[in-house]
């Protein structure tokens, strides 16, 4: 009963957040001719704006904000660290670096695409192939191998700009400042979002147990390494699609999951969904300032996503519980325990570990 409150909750902030991106901007529009709209009877100009204009922006960036938040989740309990997000880790650097090389060259939407995930994935296995050095990798030197293979990126990001052409330059820019005032079609997102939290929540049980570690989660019976690959190649698309979407926008995929967890949500059979929804409605809202703020010009939206994001991750940081122990690998143990098989190799079910690592 809780989570479906929770989750319809955010629904309901979800929603809200939409109707107030459709009736905020430069065109003044009311509910009453909104509803007009929907029915068929509206204004053609005004038509035009919101079925033309906003809605396809405003999905646009509830997909974008759905997938960051998503990944972002994904890779904490890959990671079991509260610090990993697609754009801390270099992941995102990776996919804007290809959808920017795909935008050179004059690769089309599916080209563009595919060179981002190609070069999410390429980043994320240089993260981990260079953190696992000749030994077995800690998350702190894949924080900080993740940390310097996003400089890297961005210094390759910044030769790229440097060979463009000077009148595609400026929508470059905002691009990779996350833009979405190209938003046109939300429906591939749409479709690699609905995929992806169907796996994910498929997921959610083994990804539960596997917060505990790999040798205990190998104990329960997970297969860890199938489930690695996945979350793997999940986060990946994940993060590529919404690069593609709207370039690089930061501290929505970090923000989020550490905002639910202090709400108490630990299973993670609710937290992706709840992240998705959450993440989607928060960058609708800052979308929705991007463009109203100094109306005309429109700012770009990771502009705002790094100015809120930065001070609401420092006070999570200095009045929240500990973000230690509220990380992925901080499962309660009767938590753990009732996640359990009901047979799971090397323990009957009803038994408790020790909360030793």
């Amino acid at each position: 009963m809780r989570a479906l409150t929770l989750l319809a909750g955010l629904l309901l902030v979800t929603c809200i957040s939409l109707l107030i991106s459709l009736l905020s901007g430069s065109v003044a529009i009311n509910w009453q001719e909104l509803l007009a709209i929907i029915t068929g009877n509206g204004d053609p100009l005004q038509s035009q704006v919101i079925l033309d204009l906003r809605w396809p922006r405003s999905v646009t960036a509830f997909t974008t904000g759905a997938l960051l938040s998503l990944a972002g989740a994904l890779m904490q309990v890959l990671l079991r660290n509260p610090l990993a997000d697609p754009y801390v880790l270099g992941v995102s650097g990776g996919a804007a670096t290809g959808a920017l090389l795909a935008l050179l060259i004059g690769l089309g939407s599916l080209g563009m695409h595919s060179a981002a995930f190609g070069g999410a994935l390429f980043s994320m296995l240089l993260v981990f192939g260079l953190s696992h050095g000749s030994g077995s990798w800690t998350t702190n030197r894949l924080l900080l191998t993740g940390v310097v293979i996003a400089a890297g990126w961005g210094a390759v990001i910044g030769f790229l700009l440097a060979l463009s052409p000077e009148q595609g330059l400026r929508g470059m820019l905002f691009w990779l400042m996350g833009d979405l005032s190209f938003a046109t079609s939300p429906t591939p997102g749409l479709l690699v979002l609905l995929g992806g939290l169907l796996i994910a929540v498929m997921a959610g049980r083994p990804l539960n147990i596997l917060t505990r570690g790999e040798q205990t989660a190998a104990s329960l019976g997970v297969n860890v390494l199938p489930l690695r690959r996945l979350i793997y190649l999940l986060a990946s698309l994940l993060s590529a699609t919404a690069v593609t979407l709207a370039g690089s926008i930061g501290f929505v995929g970090l923000i989020v999951p550490h905002m639910l967890r202090l709400l108490g949500v630990r299973d993670h059979r609710l937290l992706l969904p709840a992240s998705a929804l959450l993440g989607g409605s928060l960058l609708i809202i800052a979308d929705t300032l991007a463009r109203t703020l100094l109306a005309p010009r429109q700012l770009p939206v990771g502009i705002l996503t790094a100015l809120v994001g930065v001070p609401l991750f420092l006070l999570l940081l200095h009045h929240g519980r500990s973000l230690h122990s509220e990380a992925p690998g901080s499962v309660n143990t009767t938590e753990v325990t009732a996640l359990l098989p009901q047979n799971g190799p090397g323990k009957a079910r009803g038994e408790k570990f020790s909360d030793s690592k």
